[in-house]
């Protein structure tokens, strides 16, 4: 990483937090080396065999189980490599640089015995430190680590205020005015401030379909703001719906495929998290998402072409029913995977095309909008 001759202050609240936080980790293994204790870091357990679901809430929660990392014989390397990242994380937040995570698996280069052999094993650590400093509300994007991902796409009716990363002057990006183009997240928005007078989000799961809409204005036509989600979102695409939805006080609609992965691996991490990121769901779940379409009963209101169920797609359903705590909790959502799996089949948004290129805008959407309430939660 480039060094700065000079750290400029670090003024903000939040990162001062976090520089606060890392440091007291770090006194708390000084202090126990003092005392002729082995230094230890305890981490959650990641999995979902250790997270719970209040609906309360509305979203999984880690829960106790924790693992413990004792700096040994043989857990010496790692323990180095984590107090590093930790270091690393602490001179971005001061010197306001960040790092993506291929940035900061290069950088363990300089770090002779401690270095990463492959990313795999940063990615790993990275988590941990994640995972531990999520306890205190601390995210991996406050602590500087950036994700190499696209974040999704936007189009329609807000106003992104953004800031220049070098004079930190302020950016105010319409989402209305990239032509046949669309808004690209970035990777951290968290100082994203917004304007909007749209009364939902439309989170959409393929590109194809979100071109159409963005296309032909539904934005404009439904006053609503069109999110493109590109499969499973990526935590920068979660994180601002969960931001523009929490501050601007709207509901978020889930148009996906009517089929187990979208259902239950989708939708369900958007609106609620999964199992092994469960200690980030404060940040990155959209518990006001619901699942406007395309539902089993879509299936057979629209007589929508199909596709025979996979066996991945039978395993991935019957897990979803036995072992995630969301679908356990709600019956309607338990009848309606059961309805699919009796059917047999599984649908594709795009299936709305067989009555017309834009029967998806101009019948299946208004019609489904008309009530909301009979949304599946």
């Amino acid at each position: 990483m480039e060094k700065h001759d000079k750290k400029p202050a670090v003024t903000n609240a939040g990162d001062k937090r976090v520089i606060a936080r890392i440091t007291e980790e770090a006194d708390g293994i000084y202090q126990r080396i003092l005392k002729s204790q082995k230094p230890e870091i305890s981490f959650p357990v990641r999995a979902l065999s250790n997270v719970k679901y209040d609906e309360r809430l509305g979203y999984f929660e880690i829960g106790r189980q924790k693992k413990h990392r004792t700096m040994s014989v043989g857990t010496i390397k790692t323990f180095a490599q984590t107090m590093r990242l930790m270091a690393l994380s602490k001179e971005l937040v001061e010197t306001d640089d960040f790092a993506t995570k291929r940035d900061a698996y290069y950088q363990s280069k300089n770090w002779e015995e401690a270095r990463f052999d492959a990313q795999e094993e940063s990615d790993a650590v990275m988590d941990d430190i994640e995972a531990l400093f999520s306890t205190s509300g601390v995210s991996r994007e406050e602590l500087r680590y950036y994700p190499d991902e696209h974040g999704g796409q936007v189009a329609g009716q807000l106003i992104v205020i953004d800031r220049d990363w070098e004079t930190k002057k302020t950016i105010r990006i319409d989402c209305t005015a990239f032509g046949s183009g669309a808004y690209s997240i970035p990777s951290s928005v968290e100082h994203f401030g917004f304007e909007t007078k749209a009364k939902f989000i439309l989170a959409i799961e393929t590109g194809g379909m979100f071109q159409r809409l963005a296309a032909h204005n539904f934005w404009k036509k439904a006053n609503c703001i069109l999110v493109s989600m590109g499969g499973v979102p990526t935590r920068s695409c979660r994180r601002f719906i969960r931001r523009l939805s929490d501050e601007k006080k709207i509901p978020v609609y889930v148009f996906v495929d009517c089929d187990p992965y979208g259902i239950a691996n989708i939708y369900r991490t958007l609106k609620v998290g999964s199992g092994n990121a469960a200690h980030v769901s404060r940040f990155f779940s959209v518990p006001k998402a619901h699942f406007l379409g395309v539902t089993p009963n879509d299936i057979e209101d629209f007589k929508l072409p199909t596709h025979p169920l996979k066996e991945i797609d039978i395993k991935r359903a019957k897990d979803a029913l036995k072992n995630d705590p969301f679908f356990k909790r709600h019956k309607p959502w338990q009848k309606a995977i059961d309805k699919l799996m009796g059917m047999g089949v599984r649908a594709e948004q795009q299936a709305l095309a067989k009555w017309g290129l834009n029967y998806v805008l101009d019948e299946y959407l208004p019609r489904k909008l008309r009530e909301p309430g009979k949304f599946l939660p």
